[in-house]
């Protein structure tokens, strides 16, 4: 529970004046009558002795935590400032052990009311059951909030005052039970312990208040600043934005915000706001990401996630064709374009594999990834395989998955075009692996060796004269590869 601050100093002001009342003859009196005190001249010092000590100290703790209450804005400090003598004025250590005599009742407890628990009387029970109810209370609220809320250095100053006044409490308590001297007169000896019952009772009220406002009072939040002036938030664009071609395309560059009409809220394409496209997707127990968004190496086409009925489109300059239906944000699929800018790949638990021209689909279950699709098949992994499939999704051939460390390079994958030949590069810089599709077999395994210190980057696939194309890392020179040799040579550009 926050207080404004307002509100806060005037509570703040309120506390110190109510504390710098003195002591006069009716608070004495009404003290006298709530405890059945007759008060005589032998008597009356202790009873302004006690109310005097205690407005006394209590000025003093509210000049300290006053001044923390305004600054923080957290109220608790009031509360703190005006219990902290109740609590503490009695806790002393070692706690005297008490000295037997006759107590006027008659038992030899000391407290009056014949219980022998000192607690001064039956009703003092009451208050401390209140006290263990309100600690109880304040643990399970506390305990809450630091979970549900997160540990605050306000909050961890809360739990630490808390702390220290429940461990104040039964100290104090037992040193309230210690008896008055066995020299002193007999109206003495009736006031003392009557002070005392008022003390417990006071003791555990103030630790009540203590405890159950450190986990229920919080600082106040500072007012939000006011706009400068009033505009009228911008309606959301309901056309469908086209394009010939897709020259260049910008993801959002804000923070996620729904159905805001912004440019950098929303991704743009040629420049301009593409507003069909969802900016961002929400995934369980993590923050807001960008939506899926890719463009064909052709630069003809797109596929992103609808912002508004929340399926998976292709669009290109000839229209938009759905592929899913409406997909909850963690549904949501990875896609990937494949087979020379024909194929649209889904990942997701799975993959769906769509055919852009007739619009066939192939479902193949268990796939985390496709590396390669052509007319002739199509190479995915699974979590411990690597897969050649034909395009019905029979397996064609299959080889082990390398485990590779986080800092190496993946390898790559490519299937020639007329399936005959599967090409693995294992990791940046290593060997080249050649196999037979047909049989598994592998049929060669060649690491090239590149000129100076250059060394494989990737595999580009076969090219149009035949030959495996490769680029160097540090040249960026793109090579013919002989699979079966390793011989390199220049590509003429």
């Amino acid at each position: 529970m926050t207080i404004p601050p307002a509100i806060l100093w005037l509570a703040a002001a309120m506390t110190v004046l109510a504390a710098a009342i003195p002591v006069t003859s009716e608070r004495l009196t009404r003290f006298a009558t709530l405890i059945g005190l007759s008060v005589t001249m032998a008597n009356a010092r202790l009873a302004v002795d006690h109310f005097a000590g205690l407005r006394r100290w209590r000025l003093i703790t509210l000049t300290v935590t006053v001044p923390v209450a305004c600054l923080t804005d957290d109220p608790f400090y009031l509360v703190l400032g005006w219990c902290a003598v109740s609590v503490f004025r009695d806790v002393r250590l070692p706690a005297p052990v008490p000295v037997p005599h006759a107590d006027g009742d008659g038992d030899g407890d000391g407290d009056g009311d014949g219980d022998g628990d000192g607690d001064g009387d039956g009703d003092a029970k009451i208050y401390r059951w209140a006290w263990l109810l309100g600690v109880g209370g304040a643990v399970v609220t506390g305990v809450y909030l630091l979970i549900d809320r997160g540990v605050t250095p306000a909050r961890l100053a809360h739990a630490v005052i808390v702390i220290i006044v429940t461990a104040a409490v039964p100290l104090a308590a037992r040193n309230l039970a210690a008896e008055p001297a066995p020299e002193a007169s007999d109206d003495t000896t009736w006031t003392e312990p009557a002070i005392r019952r008022w003390s417990t009772r006071t003791l555990y009220l103030a630790g009540t208040a203590i405890v159950l406002s450190g986990a229920l009072l919080t600082p106040g939040q500072p007012l939000p600043r006011e706009l400068p002036e009033y505009s009228m938030p911008v309606p959301f664009q309901k056309y469908t934005a086209e394009f010939a071609a897709v020259d260049k395309y910008v993801g959002p560059t804000c923070s996620w915000t729904d159905e805001v009409d912004a440019p950098c809220r929303s991704w743009l394409v040629n420049g301009e706001p593409f507003p069909q496209a969802a900016p961002y997707v929400i995934r369980k127990g993590g923050a807001p990401k960008r939506a899926p968004f890719v463009r064909s190496p052709d630069k003809q086409a797109v596929v992103y996630l609808d912002r508004h009925d929340r399926r998976m489109v292709y669009q290109n300059s000839e229209g938009i064709h759905h592929l899913t239906g409406r997909l909850a944000d963690t549904e949501v699929p990875t896609p990937t374009f494949a087979g020379q800018n024909r194929y649209v790949a889904l990942t997701k638990d799975g993959t769906r594999i769509i055919d852009t021209r007739t619009w066939t689909t192939v479902s193949i279950p268990g796939v985390r990834q496709v590396h390669d699709l052509n007319e002739s098949g199509i190479v995915v992994t699974t979590a411990s395989q690597v897969l050649v499939l034909d395009h019905r999704g029979r397996t064609r051939m299959s080889i082990p998955l390398r485990k590779i460390a986080d800092d190496a390079a993946e390898d790559t994958y490519h299937l020639r075009p007329d399936g005959k030949r599967f090409v693995a590069i294992r990791g940046l810089g290593r060997s080249v692996e050649t196999f037979a599709p047909e049989t598994g077999r592998r049929l060669s395994s060649v690491t090239p060796t590149f000129p100076g210190e250059d060394f494989l980057e990737i595999g580009l696939g076969w090219s149009k004269e035949g030959p495996f194309l490769v680029r160097g890392y540090q040249s960026e020179r793109v090579y013919y590869l002989e699979l079966a040799t390793g011989k390199l040579w220049r590509r003429d550009r």
